[in-house]
């Protein structure tokens, strides 16, 4: 890690984008163009990327901000930065071939059970599920063909809380090439380092807490393996699903009050999560102590309907980690994907809401959660 790398998470964050050249620009300008003139022809027959840029597919100023940002503070070789959460799923998948193995956690947003059965159905990847009690179970799931270990924590919708470092080095003690690759989306790298735990590739639904604004879809990949990050670069500029400047540039203005948000996401979260558990009709209540997503049980579907068709200051949409609190019910919305047995196993039941808390006054979210519960 280089001197630059050591300075303070805030510090990193307020400065990305700054840049030096051109007319000095406080804040890194939007470049909206998909290609690069070459100053010769040594620089166009002999692509290097380190030497400039030639077409936004392969590499752009502002999306090349949010990679070594990212990277920078996950502690990887290498971000990527790409046009959606899918996308990034997408992407650490792209080394399967067919017959090789990929173990899960149980219990991880709808859409990756989703796409997980596609690569099965379609590519002949074997898909196993591992329910994240005992690191043992999870190593006998193990074998010669097993190329990736997938984990969330914490999890969704359920909020299970895993110990990256004891499963990493177990994976890894078993064999050492296997790849383990952990969800930061909830927790994010201000909160959670997956890479410094042991985790070989840490992804992100960039549309939540990154973003932090409700108003742009993106995926980020970290890994910390050079010959890694060189499969990936080779697959997003072959299947060209790279985010965009104007995306990236977004993403680069929210990352810059990250630790700001997720202070206050937390703040109002432990405080709306002690009120949850003694307000009515609320039967439990998981929190797992960092960020703003409190998953909690309501002791009948008709007070969930209720609920949902009550909220005024809490809006009632698909998605989470934005300024505006958003209230959803995983087993219609975010986790219809997931196998109707599975769900009601994993206690993903049509009682169970997830709130991610927002930036409004805790108060007053408060006062709408206790209006819409009623007495």
């Amino acid at each position: 890690m280089t001197e630059k790398d050591k300075r303070a998470f805030e510090t990193i964050v307020a400065e990305a984008g700054s840049i030096k050249d051109g007319a000095n620009p406080v804040s890194q300008p939007i470049y909206l163009s998909a290609c690069y003139r070459h100053p010769d022809l040594r620089q166009a027959i002999t692509f290097d990327r380190l030497r400039g840029y030639t077409y936004s597919r392969v590499e752009a100023p502002n999306r090349k901000v949010v990679e070594e940002t990212l990277a920078t503070l996950e502690e990887g070789c290498q971000g990527f930065a790409v046009a959606s959460g899918m996308a990034a799923i997408q992407l650490v998948l792209s080394i399967l071939h067919t017959g090789d193995e990929l173990v899960s956690l149980d219990d991880l947003y709808g859409g990756d059970f989703r796409y997980f059965r596609h690569v099965e159905s379609h590519y002949g990847v074997i898909f196993k599920q591992w329910d994240g009690r005992k690191v043992a179970d999870l190593v006998k799931l193990l074998n010669e063909k097993t190329r990736i270990v997938w984990l969330e924590t914490p999890s969704n919708p359920t909020m299970k809380k895993l110990d990256i470092q004891q499963i990493a080095a177990a994976v890894h003690a078993y064999n050492k090439d296997i790849i383990v690759a952990v969800d930061n989306t909830f927790y994010t790298p201000y909160y959670q380092k997956p890479l410094t735990e042991g985790a070989d590739v840490v992804i992100h639904s960039a549309t939540k807490y990154l973003g932090g604004h409700n108003d742009i879809l993106g995926g980020i990949v970290v890994v910390k393996d050079e010959k890694l990050a060189d499969d990936y670069f080779q697959f997003t500029i072959t299947v060209g699903d790279t985010m965009s400047n104007f995306d990236a540039w977004l993403l680069t203005r929210s990352l810059k009050t990250l630790p700001l948000r997720m202070k206050q996401h937390a703040a109002s979260a432990k405080k709306i999560a002690k009120f949850l558990e003694t307000a009515p009709h609320v039967e439990k209540v998981l929190y797992p102590g960092k960020a703003g997503m409190i998953s909690f049980y309501l002791d009948s579907e008709a007070e969930v309907e209720r609920v949902l068709n009550s909220v005024k200051v809490i809006t009632f949409a698909e998605s989470l980690g934005g300024a505006e609190s958003l209230i959803t019910i995983p087993y219609y919305q975010t986790h219809d994907d997931v196998e109707a047995d599975q769900r009601v196993r994993l206690g993903i039941t049509t009682k169970l809401l997830r709130l991610s808390v927002g930036l409004e006054d805790p108060d007053d979210l408060i006062a709408d959660l206790r209006q819409a519960l009623g007495d």
